[in-house]
C-alpha cells in the first residue's frame, strides 16, 4: 500500500468514527498542510499511519474547545499534538491577545501530560529531511522496546541525549550519576560509543589524558 491509498483509507476510517463538528471539519477541511506533513515527514519515518487522529478536539485552559492538526496516541507514551504552523496566519496575522493565548495554551497542554510540537510549513514543504531527522530524535524516547533485557544499547542512547542536553564535552561522572551506574559499567558504555563512532573522546593536561568526550557528527542517528 502507498501514501496515498494509506491516507484515503485513513480518512475514511476517522469519518466513519465521528458525528457532528468532528466529522464535518474531516468532510470540509482541505487539510493540506496536515497531509503534506504526513506524506513528506510521518511515511517516510513510520511507513503507517497507525495512531495518528486527525483534527483532534482538546480544550485550553479556559475550557473552550480547540482542534489540533493532528495527534499520536501510542500506547504506552503520551499523546503527542502536531500543529502545523504557516507564517502568515501564525505570525503576521497575530495580534498580542492572540499570541498570548497562544503561548498560553501550549504551556496548559504540556502541563496537563501532552507533548507538543509544533512545525514550520515551510520546513515540512521545502526542507522535509531536517524535520525528519529531528523528528526521529524527538520520537526516540517514546519507542518501546521489545527486547528490555538488553540494557546496554538504551544506556548508550541515553548517553547521548544528556550530552545533547548539557551542549559540552562531558565526563563520565556525569554519566554515573545521570543513570546511577558506577565508573566501570559508565566506562564500558563511553567505550562502546567510542568503538561505534558515535562520541570522541578530548585529551587534556599531561600525557593526553582524556578527561572529556564529546558527540561526533551525526551521532543523533544512533537514537533512530
Amino acid at each position: 500500500m502507498n501514501f496515498e491509498q494509506a491516507y484515503e483509507s485513513y480518512m475514511n476510517k476517522h469519518i466513519s468514527l465521528r458525528t457532528g463538528e468532528r466529522k464535518g471539519r474531516l468532510l470540509t477541511r482541505k487539510l493540506h498542510a496536515e497531509k503534506l506533513f504526513l506524506g513528506n515527514v510521518w511515511w517516510p519515518i513510520k511507513g503507517n499511519l497507525d495512531f495518528l487522529h486527525p483534527e483532534y478536539e482538546i480544550s485550553d485552559w479556559r475550557g473552550r474547545p480547540y482542534f489540533i492538526d493532528n495527534a499520536y496516541a501510542q500506547p504506552g507514551s503520551p499523546i503527542i499534538l502536531w500543529e502545523i504552523k504557516g507564517f502568515g496566519t501564525h505570525i503576521r496575522e497575530m495580534d498580542r491577545q492572540g499570541f498570548s493565548n497562544e503561548l498560553n495554551r501550549e504551556f496548559y497542554l504540556q502541563g496537563i501530560g501532552y507533548r507538543l510540537v509544533s512545525l514550520a510549513y515551510d520546513d515540512v514543504a521545502e526542507r522535509p529531511e531536517l524535520v525528519i531527522s529531528l523528528l526521529k530524535l524527538f520520537l526516540s524516547q517514546f519507542q518501546p522496546h521489545t527486547m528490555p533485557g538488553k540494557l546496554a544499547p538504551l544506556a548508550e542512547k541515553e548517553i547521548i541525549r544528556l550530552a545533547l542536553r548539557l551542549a559540552r564535552p562531558f565526563r563520565p561522572v556525569d554519566v554515573s550519576r545521570h543513570l546511577d551506574l558506577n565508573y566501570r559499567t559508565t566506562m564500558k558504555h563511553l567505550n562502546n560509543l567510542l568503538a561505534k563512532k558515535w562520541i570522541k573522546p578530548v585529551s587534556s593536561g599531561a600525557g593526553e589524558r582524556v578527561v572529556y568526550y564529546t558527540l561526533a557528527h551525526g551521532a543523533t542517528f544512533y537514537l533512530d
